[in-house]
């Protein structure tokens, strides 16, 4: 997708399929997952190539993702951490603590992300 919008979405990984929340705007980038107690599914942060999870509530995966979709290095941070940037990294896709690793995505894998045009406010009366 050329352009993303805040709004939902879907993300696939090998077999497994799940909800997307997609963060495209600054506002949304920087409110993230900040005062939530878990996600379900992924979030899509986008552009992004750092993450931090200072007053967040719970640990979470991180997959770094390349233009291609094409994850380039994962970790896990527990809450009150500064992630180091990845200079490559165009996305970042958030989930919460050890829900990666159920889904099989490890570096070098692709995921494949759409965005519903009417769930990202896209759609033109």
């Amino acid at each position: 997708m050329a352009e993303w919008r805040d709004g939902s979405g879907r993300l696939r990984s090998g077999p497994v399929e799940l909800e997307l929340e997609v963060a495209a705007s600054y506002r949304a980038r920087t409110r993230g997952l900040l005062g939530r107690d878990g996600v379900d599914g992924a979030l899509l942060l986008t552009p992004a190539g750092s993450v931090h999870t200072f007053r967040m509530r719970f640990a979470i995966d991180v997959a770094y993702l390349d233009r291609r979709l094409r994850v380039i290095a994962m970790t896990t941070m527990p809450p009150n951490r500064l992630g180091l940037p990845r200079l490559r990294s165009r996305h970042v896709l958030e989930a919460e603590a050890g829900a990666m690793a159920g889904w099989g995505l490890r570096v070098g894998s692709v995921v494949e992300l759409r965005q519903d045009p009417r769930q990202a406010g896209l759609d033109t009366p």
